[in-house]
């Protein structure tokens, strides 16, 4: 298990959650064929997102644990 994700450090009240992305509004595609369509950077910025929530509830859970301990 990563240590960053799990440090004593972390408290509930000052790891917001993370937010996410926008979704793109279809006209923001110019249907040119980009190799970065917004549509492309959006599924990457999901992507990011995602790794980042779960790393997020981990960090709650773990945190949430300890503070059952007490």
């Amino acid at each position: 298990m990563d240590p960053a994700t799990t440090r004593d450090a972390v408290n509930i009240d000052t790891d917001p959650e993370p937010r996410k992305p926008v979704d793109p509004d279809p006209l923001d595609c110019c249907g040119s064929g980009c190799a970065r369509c917004i549509f492309d950077v959006h599924d990457e910025a999901m992507q990011r997102y995602r790794d980042q929530h779960a790393a997020w509830l981990l960090r709650r859970s773990v945190q949430q644990k300890r503070s059952d301990q007490t």
